[in-house]
């Protein structure tokens, strides 16, 4: 369950263009344990499930929207980043959306019945769509979990062998009165076991997120306090879950999902800020059993734009192109700053500069990048939401002017895109009619200048992502 404040909170088209930002991915020869979903031998990609606020709400959009990725790290939002289905009963939206990839190779999605942030509307079901294929959505409906006085947050659902049945865990007041990870078992998602607790420190807990069988042992994460705690058990029988891990967080932090990398033995803990700006952060761990974690570097990972408490599961290629090929990469791209990875190429009052994400208006950061005005071995960045404004060199700066069809404002708004200069999986752009300069920032403010020292190398040195 995404954003708060809530009980448990505190008062108050990847296209890097070149860029590699992992180790190519391959099948895997085995099945792998992956949150609460099992990948297959053929599997060599990821689909998320999210939906979008940002900090004005301005893309506040309740309905399920899915991302692919291939490593698992930089994503390629789908539809234009645009709900690909949404609930028809209930909140009449959805909030923290899970894809569980069922027994049979189909998948079940699940997502809290709930439309924005009204903490107070209660609901005991839980929305849930089956799939083949993640391209069409069949059998919506409701499941009811409980007839308590409390919500049914942050569905998520896993395999339990020993019951053959699912077990369907999800966050709500019990009797103790605080927070607790609750179970239903079910074998179809339409009708479900009376409700149990499956987690209960004694505290507040939610957002649970399992991976399964790891070395014979399960894994639970939850949302404490603001961090992402583990527990462990060599047991999926309720009440069997013990605390273990060191508590990560950046910020108030929630949502934990566990993802493995389908061609090394890593594990990766993503967490959402509990905020409405919300962002993704991510920690790398090298052997789940340790519970300690290393923040990963945001260089090497880009989050769909505006997500919030995401679901991820493992696919295979086959159903990754598919997905592409029913959705669409998006039409438009955002540029990540090298040395400043949180922050991105906008236009503010016209000027071109690079601020922290998320902000709003987030289309401020959307660009197209199209064939160069002067040259089309070029590229010129098109504002998505102004398209007769392109950012060009005025003086040396950079800035977001209408197009004027004059030949000097086609070759201002012309660059070349070369290997990044201080990573050559990156990229730099060159101006075409000066071009001993390059794009770079300057306090924060996009300019052309020349490049000399290893500081001007990073700050002229950018992503091309989603």
């Amino acid at each position: 369950m995404s954003t708060g404040p809530r009980p448990d909170s505190p008062p108050s088209r990847r296209r890097f263009l070149g860029m590699a930002a992992g180790v190519p991915l391959a099948a895997v020869a085995a099945d792998l344990s992956f949150g609460a979903g099992a990948a297959h031998a053929a599997d060599s990609a990821y689909a998320m499930a999210y939906f979008t606020e940002s900090t004005t709400m301005l893309e506040a959009d309740y309905g399920l929207h899915l991302a692919v990725s291939r490593d698992g790290l930089q994503w390629t939002p789908l539809n234009q980043n645009k709900p690909v289905v949404t609930p028809t009963e209930g909140a009449l939206g959805l909030r923290d959306p899970f894809i569980l990839r069922k027994q049979d190779g189909t998948f079940v999605v699940l997502a809290t019945d709930l439309k924005g942030t009204d903490w107070n509307y209660v609901s005991q079901y839980v929305h849930v769509w089956n799939s083949t294929d993640l391209r069409t959505f069949t059998g919506y409906h409701r499941l009811k979990l409980h007839d308590m006085n409390t919500h049914s947050w942050a569905p998520e659902a896993f395999w339990d062998a020993g019951r053959g049945q699912y077990a369907l865990i999800y966050s709500a007041v019990n009797s103790s009165g605080h927070n607790v990870i609750m179970v239903n078992y079910t074998t179809d998602f339409v009708t479900a076991s009376a409700p149990q607790v499956f987690f209960d420190p004694g505290y507040d807990v939610i957002d649970g997120d399992m991976a399964v069988g790891v070395n014979g042992v399960n894994y639970l994460y939850f949302k404490k306090n603001g961090t992402l705690v583990g527990a462990r058990s060599t047991s999926l029988n309720p009440g069997s879950f013990t605390p273990f891990s060191t508590a990560v967080s950046h910020g108030g932090t929630e949502a934990p999902t566990l993802v493995r990398s389908l061609t090394s033995g890593s594990w990766y803990l993503w967490g959402d800020t509990y905020t409405p700006n919300g962002v993704f952060y991510a920690w790398q761990s090298g052997d789940l059993a340790a519970g300690s974690w290393t923040a990963l570097d945001q260089r090497l990972y880009t989050q769909p734009l505006n997500s919030k408490h995401c679901g991820i599961q493992p696919i295979s290629s086959t159903v990754y192109d598919n997905m592409v090929a029913k959705w669409g990469a998006p039409a438009w791209n955002r540029i990540k700053s090298y040395n400043f990875p949180g922050r991105y190429v906008r236009h503010a009052d016209y000027v071109g500069r690079i601020d922290a994400y998320p902000f709003d208006p987030f289309t401020d950061s959307q660009w197209k990048l199209v064939p160069g005005l002067a040259d089309g071995s070029g590229v010129s960045f098109q504002s998505l939401t102004q398209p007769t404004r392109y950012l060009r060199h005025y003086s040396y700066q950079l800035r977001l002017d209408v197009n004027d069809g004059t030949g000097t404002f086609a070759q201002d708004a012309t660059f070349h895109q070369e290997a990044g200069l201080a990573d050559s999986t990156w990229a730099s752009f060159r101006s075409h009619n000066f071009p001993t300069r390059y794009i770079r920032h300057a306090d924060y403010v996009l300019r052309i200048d020349p490049i000399a020292t290893a500081t001007d190398r990073a700050d002229a040195t950018f992503a091309v992502v989603y």
